[in-house]
């Protein structure tokens, strides 16, 4: 009988029971139970009462089989006992009644064992098996995961010695992994931040909570001649009772994932750099705007300096070739240092290229280069230049680009880094080329532009009158305003004397801009002067003006007014193909415009062109004008002829002061269209 318990005391062990503790219990709880030559239960463990439910008040001195041998099992318990009596030990997979009912498989072993009387008894050490299959498949799984796994694994001591490593990791450090064992990191691989790293794990051992995804990088023996970066994770080794056994630590090697995020990055960046080039190079066709715009793109995004310069013979080929041949013109530079020595390349200054110089063999062949280091100085062949010979010393990489548009070299960008930036990479140099070959194309539709405005200009200022003729009877003014000093059109007037005293006054429009209204203006202007002279009325004039602008192309337009003034008569005859209505200044200030027919503009075929008599007595004035006079964007043309008969109010002032006012009080600034006016004064 057991003793009572007294308050306050932990409950007594029933006679007969063993317990136990320790690793293994935590692991794989054993049961124990001893039987006496009777077959009766005179030890019960812990571990068993835990496994089949019996308290040892419920087994000790009962019958083992009436309690734990299920019915079907009897006969086969009988053989085992009789067995294991005969000195027999016994290993097999048994089931055993639970104090619930229902069976429990479990692995035993039976071993003779002698009772306290000195019998023959037995001694019994059971686990249930699914309890063994569990073990023995996460060992399995857990031995799989660290042997074949591709991430570094080890665990690791309290004391931060290695206990075992895996291949995966023996191969990333370079060491074998038997070598790992009883050493710590920084004895190991010191070339990885070793120090830090266990700086870590002895706060994941003190504060027994996992650090996840610390990157790390450095050089092993696995591949001492690069640097590598590992993803790294440590967590605490607990046991099942929470007790700290070590760490375990994993490592991912991330090198070639973080080259891949980094090279995304760069395109990423390339995209970016190149989408932003096509918004601000070539917002204009301005040369040296344009050449500014590329070296701001590449400094200091991409490099540290840019040097454009362009073949003097390409901006103004109508020069001396012998004058031009071999000689660049820098059009816009940018550098780090303004007190440097490239404060000397200024934008506009020329040089002559160096025979046999690297400058001339890349324009030559239209390949780019690269320089790196001490080849840098070979940009400059000036002997005058040394102090920048010693400036370009410093520096760490350029590149020499040719500018080739349109199969034609145009010239030279040099971009620069200095040696305390990494030197232009592959990648960098497609991207720079890429900028290059933007940038040169604009610059050749800038000179392309540049030339054909010029020639336009030339054609009109030699079309145009310079000074109008002094005819009999009438006081004339005339002004032309191109739109913009860029753009020139196809706006223009003309006097004409003929025979018998009178005058031809003729003003004239032709649709669009550039050389081509030019071109069409000058054979206008070359064909009423010849058709005049043979004395045609105003209306046939229109009527064969039309057929020559006809015949220049289905798309080409233009509208004209065509006035001969006989001072004998004191009147004009007028007559308009599409032109806006002549204004006439009475003598007494009256303003009024010509109310009839305004014809069918030159080149439609229409040929209704009508006439009109205007009586222009001494003090009146005729005003001849262009649509640029009087229509603008948010003003209809009946407001603009309001406009002009506001500002021909003072009718009595010099005529030239008059057509001043008058374009000074109609034209927004800037004009938004090329305007011609032409005025004329009976005297």
């Amino acid at each position: 009988m057991n003793a009572p318990q007294k308050a306050g005391q932990a409950p007594a062990r029933p006679l007969g029971a063993v317990g136990y503790a320790g690793v293994l219990r935590e692991l794989l709880p054993i049961a124990l139970w001893r039987e006496d030559a009777d077959g009766r239960i005179v030890e019960w463990s812990l571990a068993a009462q835990d496994l089949l439910g019996f308290q040892p008040q419920d087994v000790l001195d009962r019958p083992a089989s009436t309690l734990l041998v299920p019915d079907g099992n009897r006969e086969l318990a009988d053989q085992l006992t009789q067995r294991v009596q005969g000195g027999e030990t016994v290993v097999g997979t048994l089931s055993v009644r639970h104090r619930d009912g229902h069976e429990v498989t479990m692995e035993m072993w039976i071993v003779p064992a002698s009772d306290a009387r000195g019998r023959p008894g037995a001694l019994l050490i059971a686990v249930e098996t699914s309890q063994v299959l569990r073990m023995r498949d996460s060992l399995a799984a857990l031995e799989s995961l660290f042997r074949q796994s591709p991430i570094g694994l080890a665990t690791l001591g309290t004391d931060l010695r290695f206990l075992r490593v895996n291949d995966a990791l023996a191969r990333m450090s370079g060491v074998p992994a038997a070598e790992h064992v009883g050493r710590r990191l920084t004895e190991v691989v010191p070339g990885v931040d070793a120090v830090a790293l266990e700086s870590m794990m002895r706060e994941v051992l003190a504060r027994g909570t996992a650090i996840v995804d610390v990157r790390r990088s450095g050089r092993t023996p696995a591949d001492p001649h690069r640097e590598r970066t590992w993803s790294c994770s440590y967590a605490p080794l607990l046991d099942g009772a929470g007790r700290t056994l070590g760490l375990i630590a994993s490592l991912i090697d991330i090198t070639d994932s973080q080259q891949a995020e980094r090279d995304a990055q760069r395109a990423r960046r390339r995209f970016a750099l190149l989408a932003e080039a096509g918004t601000r190079i070539g917002t204009t066709l301005d040369l040296r705007q344009t050449s500014e715009e590329i070296v701001q793109m590449l400094v200091p995004q991409l490099a540290d300096s840019a040097d454009v310069q362009l073949l003097e013979e390409v901006i103004a080929p109508d020069e001396s070739t012998a004058a031009t041949h071999g000689v660049v013109r820098r059009m816009a530079a940018l550098f780090p240092d303004p007190g440097a020595p490239t404060a000397k390349l200024v934008p506009g200054t020329t040089s002559r290229i160096a025979p046999g110089s690297l400058y001339e063999r890349v324009i030559a062949d239209g390949r780019p280069t690269n320089l790196y280091r001490s080849d840098v100085p070979a940009l400059i062949t000036d002997p005058r230049a040394g102090d920048l010979r010693a400036y370009l010393m410093s520096l760490g990489s350029a590149r020499l680009v040719p500018l080739v548009a349109r199969g034609k070299v145009l010239g030279a960008m040099v971009v620069t880094r200095l040696r305390s930036r990494e030197p232009f990479d592959e990648q960098d140099c497609v991207l720079v080329d890429e900028l290059a070959a933007r940038a040169a194309l604009n610059i050749d539709n800038a000179l392309m532009y540049t030339r054909q405005r010029a020639a336009a200009l030339t054609l009109q200022r030699s079309l145009t009158n310079s000074a109008l003729p002094a005819v009999p009877g009438l006081e004339l003014t005339g002004r032309y305003l191109p739109a913009s000093e860029h753009d020139v059109g196809g706006d223009w007037f003309d006097v004409i004397a003929l025979p018998a005293d009178r005058t031809a006054l003729v003003i004239g429009d032709v649709m669009g801009h550039g050389i081509r209204a030019a071109a069409v203006m000058g054979q206008l202007r070359a064909a009423v002067r010849t058709l005049a002279r043979h004395g045609i009325e105003p209306a046939h004039m229109l009527r064969s003006l039309d057929a020559v602008v006809a015949d220049m192309g289905e798309d080409q337009m233009a509208t004209c007014v065509y006035a001969v003034h006989d001072p004998a008569s004191g009147g004009c005859l007028v007559a308009r193909a599409g032109h806006p209505p002549p204004a006439v200044v009475a003598p007494g200030g009256a303003i009024s415009f010509l109310d009839g027919s305004s014809g069918t503009p030159l080149g439609t075929g229409g040929q209704q062109f009508g006439t009109e008599v205007v009586p222009l007595p001494a003090g009146s004035l005729l005003v001849l004008y262009t649509d640029g006079l009087v229509e603008a964007r948010g003003r209809d043309l009946d407001q603009g002829l309001d406009r002009l008969a506001r500002a021909l109010r003072r009718p009595g002032q010099p005529l030239a002061a008059l057509c001043d006012g008058v374009l000074e009080q109609m034209l927004p600034h800037p004009a938004q269209d090329d305007v011609a006016v032409l005025m004329a004064r009976p005297q």
